[in-house]
């Protein structure tokens, strides 16, 4: 069996933008930098501002995109136009996926298998932004990738395309997809039928991914042969995951004992996913989630990339990107309410 392939290191570099009219900077930067901030949150680089001088530090896609969606947003405010955080959220997600040239083969035809697309037996998945396409470069990468962001940006199932593709590919013997059993507002118990029965409809998502990329008669014998495993996250302890593909789904349910359980699970030659919304946790209020415990902990760790998306990373209906805004804007509110009137009793 052919070995992973080698892990690829992405060294960042640094660049300085000079923009000429001072005037327009605290347009081009926003009020306390938050536009400065939605990119590098956004695309995963460093800015640092001094004077008209703008240093961009992050790997080199992500760098060039930068210095080229900055000089865009400068250019428009020069000719007038207001640039707001949902103008600058558009831009990034109107960019390009990929900045690069598609490699040639020998005769001279461009080629479609790069760093950016995942192939399967069913379909080839692409990038629709650029923090998708971090995301895919993210998990050919890294052997252990967390996803972060809100419903509908396609960090599952963007995960089992590159399991199923991995698996076919003889780079891993095993697929393995769980998930907390947490129930969101309902309960299990009441559900009717065996305990394999009760968990099917809750593990649902991960089959119809799964469908999506492998002809579902392949997929069950897969499941009988045991190459492919469904199973809550209850069932992992006392397991190590070797040569697999191992994707942990709607990890913001985990406590933290169960997130630390889980990543000690890793074994030889094994990829691991983590994939998360911390914005819509459904544990008890007072257990912190093990998702959001352990990010800051990790994410310094060579060979752990953390990817965020944002409702601007939405591929659903128009209007789920939307509705996730609103919502965050009104738990903002709520927040900053609850801080003013904690103020007033101090």
């Amino acid at each position: 069996m052919s070995k992973p392939d080698k892990k690829t290191v992405r060294e960042t570099q640094s660049t300085n933008v000079f923009f000429e009219h001072n005037q327009f900077l605290p347009l081009l930067y926003g009020g306390q930098d938050a536009h400065l901030k939605r990119l590098e949150q956004a695309l995963s680089v460093e800015l640092v501002a001094r004077g008209n001088m703008l240093s961009i530090t992050g790997h080199k896609r992500d760098m060039e995109a930068a210095e080229q969606l900055l000089n865009s947003l400068y250019e428009q405010i020069k000719n007038g136009v207001e640039i707001t955080e949902a103008d600058v959220d558009a831009a990034v997600r109107m960019m390009p996926p990929v900045n690069d040239k598609k490699p040639k083969n020998r005769h001279g035809i461009e080629e479609t298998d790069t760093d950016v697309y995942i192939r399967t037996m069913r379909k080839t998945i692409t990038p629709y932004s650029h923090v998708q396409a971090n995301y895919i470069r993210a998990l050919y990468d890294n052997e252990l990738v967390f996803a972060l962001g809100p419903a509908g940006t396609g960090k599952t199932y963007i995960a089992v395309a590159m399991a199923v593709y991995m698996f076919l590919n003889k780079k891993v013997e095993r697929i393995i997809l769980s998930r907390p059993a947490v129930e969101a507002g309902e309960k299990l118990g009441f559900l009717p039928g065996d305990m394999k029965e009760k968990l099917d409809p809750y593990m649902r998502p991960l089959y119809d991914a799964l469908f999506d990329m492998m002809p579902a008669d392949r997929v069950q014998q897969a499941i009988e042969d045991g190459e492919i495993e469904l199973a809550p996250l209850a069932f992992m302890r006392g397991r190590t995951f070797s040569n697999a593909f191992v994707i942990l789904d709607e990890a913001q349910n985990t406590t933290r004992t169960q997130m630390k359980m889980f990543l000690t699970r890793m074994g030889e030659r094994s990829r691991m996913v983590i994939t998360g919304d911390q914005s819509q946790i459904d544990l008890p209020n007072d257990i912190k989630s093990g998702l959001t415990d352990c990010v800051p902990k990790v994410e310094s760790i060579p060979g752990i990339e953390v990817v965020r998306s944002s409702d601007g990373d939405v591929v659903r209906h128009p209007l789920a990107a939307k509705i996730i805004k609103a919502y965050d804007e009104w738990e903002e509110k709520k927040k900053h309410y609850a801080e003013e009137r904690d103020g007033i009793r101090d």
